[in-house]
């Protein structure tokens, strides 16, 4: 496989040999039928979100000083007035059972050896309890909030007695996007289709690991789904029948009563939000558009991420994702507001590469990014980011027509 500049990146499988994020992608595209790739890779409709999600980092330009001692570059910092090793975590990915065995498992286990916070998702294939055993691990809840207040207080009680730290409420996907792309790989609900089926023959190492022991459900609902729906197409179909369309800030603020750790509201992408989300009691917030695959042309969160860091960041604990593939990424987020950057797609990518050790050499390798970006833009802390170090470039548009012509006019991104 061809990296955009044309260039080949490395034929083997071995996730040693990855350099980049992109590497990995390649080589989880290899490892992975076609179906369940494009359920890890696509986005809703014609993808615009996905696209600018990548975009929008090459419009910031770093800003470096130079001739600054950059020999100790210390990447610690602190998430809740706890510290941490790295200004990263791992974002809730559904599914993960699907990329590799024990998926969740896996990458729980390289988030605590990077000394990463792990937010566990409701539809993980692997029970919170058993995360919960992980030596060492600072665990987070992500939550999609059901009809049932009784099964919603089930979970909130899970949780708080396996020791989360933090309940991670999904705000932005009450309603299923609509990922074309993903629905045509099958025949009905969650049945690939024939063709499909026959593909996966080319991949016997995911049929040996994955699907010949059998894909598990979502081992978090199980309790609460009808025994003839514990199946995983069973049970993903019960998902996606029983989040609440109706979720709204009164139901919230329940949430918040009856659930005593932090909370965090995930699908915040304005101003107003983030200040409702702080007035109903919230600590932190995620600015998100579910990378791409919930409202197809929304804006990225990198473009909020300024105005609503600068007003919020003494009130609330701001955190962001969405096409974060580079360490060079991570830290314009950083130097623009956000105080963690939550890390998905990156991670799964190497999860599904080569499994636990496939999910580490992708933090390795964004561990590494990180580092040394801010040792070359001569912040070797992360208290010395700050909006100074980037740059915003000018993109010309043209917005008049004056005489039936166009005329151009610069505009600050």
């Amino acid at each position: 496989m061809q990296s955009l500049s044309g260039r080949r990146y490395t034929s083997s499988n071995d996730v040693g040999r990855a350099m980049s994020i992109d590497e990995l992608r390649a080589q989880a595209r290899r490892r992975l039928p076609r179906f369940v790739f494009e359920y890890l890779d696509g986005g809703a409709e014609d993808e615009v979100t996905l696209r600018r999600n990548r975009e929008v980092f090459e419009q910031l330009q770093f800003l470096p000083r130079t001739l600054v001692a950059a020999g100790a570059v210390d990447m610690s910092t602190q998430i809740f007035g706890r510290p941490t090793a790295s200004p990263m975590m791992i974002a809730p990915v559904g599914f993960c059972g699907l990329l590799t065995r024990d998926g969740d498992l896996a990458m729980a286990r390289a988030a605590a050896a990077f000394g990463m916070a792990f937010v566990q998702s409701t539809v993980s294939n692997t029970r919170l309890e058993t995360v919960a055993e992980i030596e060492g691990l600072r665990r987070w809840m992500q939550l999609y909030v059901f009809r049932s207040r009784d099964s919603m207080e089930t979970l909130v009680r899970r949780a708080e007695v396996a020791g989360c730290e933090a309940l991670v409420v999904t705000t932005d996907a009450t309603v299923f996007g609509n990922r074309e792309w993903d629905r045509r790989n099958y025949r009905v609900g969650t049945d690939p289709s024939l063709r499909n089926k026959i593909e996966t023959l080319r991949h016997p190492r995911w049929l040996r690991e994955v699907a010949l022991p059998g894909v598990p459900p979502f081992a978090n609902l199980l309790d609460m789904i009808p025994p003839e729906q514990r199946t995983l197409a069973g049970s993903a179909t019960w998902t996606r029948y029983e989040v609440d369309p109706n979720l709204d800030w009164a139901r919230l603020a329940w949430l918040r009563s009856i659930w005593r750790g932090r909370l965090v509201i995930k699908g915040v992408l304005s101003v107003e939000d983030a200040a409702r989300a702080r007035d109903v009691g919230a600590d932190g917030i995620v600015l998100t558009n579910h990378g791409g695959r919930q409202l197809d042309g929304v804006v990225s969160p990198m473009t909020v991420l300024p105005e609503i860091a600068a007003r919020f960041s003494g009130d609330l604990t701001i955190l962001i994702d969405s096409g974060f593939r580079r360490g060079t990424d991570v830290v314009k987020a950083l130097a623009l507001g956000a105080h963690a950057v939550l890390i998905g797609r990156a991670a799964a990518y190497g999860l599904a590469a080569g499994g636990e050790a496939g999910a580490s050499r992708a933090l390795t390798i964004l561990h590494d990014e990180v580092r040394r970006t801010l040792a070359l833009l001569g912040r070797p802390t992360l208290a010395q980011l700050g909006p100074d170090c980037i740059l915003q470039m000018r993109e010309r548009r043209f917005e008049e027509q004056i005489d039936g012509e166009q005329v151009g006019s610069e505009k600050q991104l």
